[in-house]
């Protein structure tokens, strides 16, 4: 994916993916149960905890467009032990949802959660 634009009354306005990739893993990391983003290698298959830090925001998350011209995310999360799979989901979703939406202006037609591994929180 290039870019997602849109066209305004002062002329047409470009988002990179990867501000979008960005801004979606930091809602994603703040909601509760999310212990932090999962990178798939598909070389050996491993699945790892990464880092919190604004290059790593971006490991775990797929944008991608839709034939409809809304935005398609996946998200490779890690949750924690002992809660409700489908209500971090769910909080998942909505969040990021709402939150992109508000600050892109662009729709999202589509999140797929993957949850890639559960970790006990000390």
């Amino acid at each position: 994916m290039k870019g997602s634009s849109m066209d305004t009354y002062l002329g047409n306005v470009i988002i990179d993916p990867n501000v979008v990739m960005q801004y979606a893993g930091s809602v994603a990391n703040e909601c509760f149960g999310i212990v932090g983003m999962a990178n798939v290698n598909m070389k050996d298959g491993l699945v790892r905890l990464l880092k919190l830090n604004s290059a790593d925001l971006c490991r775990g998350i797929k944008v991608s467009m839709l034939d409809n011209g809304k935005l398609s995310l996946a998200f490779h999360v890690i949750v924690s032990y002992g809660v409700s799979i489908q209500a971090v989901v769910d909080n998942l979703v909505s969040n990021v949802k709402y939150k992109v939406e508000e600050f892109t202006g662009l729709k999202i037609g589509r999140i797929n959660v993957f949850v890639e591994d559960v970790k006990v929180i000390d």
